[in-house]
């Protein structure tokens, strides 16, 4: 006759692990619904991401805007404080205007004015952008970002 505490243990373990099933079950289930809808959520994440990318890029070629591309070309181009002064004043537009010409706040042109900041990159490329716009060209432009 086999061992009395042997077959007690293995029955013991036997519904141990049958519990365990049972109550890990649904658990398993919940975590591989969540795996499958944070999946998809990235999926979503990265489409929106890629469509928001080609958005701005259509949209600087609407307003005229250098695209970071050619923001690379960008070396050779310097900064000088009296030329945004002179290029916001040879178009006739107050620092608020031309801060919506650029994409950036009147303070921010004051700021380049007097020489206390720097613009960015994609900003001095627009400065860039803009020495080659005429009057008119500048106030199309204007009407249409407003």
């Amino acid at each position: 006759m086999p061992n009395i505490a042997a077959v007690l243990k293995d029955e013991i373990r036997r519904l141990a692990r049958r519990e365990i099933k049972a109550e890990t079950g649904s658990t398993k289930q919940a975590v591989a619904q969540y795996r499958g809808d944070i999946a998809k959520l990235k999926r979503l994440v990265q489409a929106q991401q890629k469509e928001i990318a080609f958005l701005k890029v259509q949209e600087r070629k609407r307003l005229g805007q250098p695209q970071a591309a050619e923001a690379g070309a960008l070396e050779g181009v310097r900064f000088s404080v009296r030329s945004v002064r002179a290029q916001r004043q040879r178009l006739g537009l107050s620092r608020e205007d031309f801060g919506k010409l650029l994409g950036v706040s009147p303070l921010t042109i004051y700021f380049w004015e007097i020489g206390k900041a720097r613009p960015k990159k994609e900003r001095l490329a627009a400065l860039v952008a803009v020495r080659k716009l005429g009057k008119r060209e500048a106030l199309k432009k204007l009407e249409m970002l407003q």
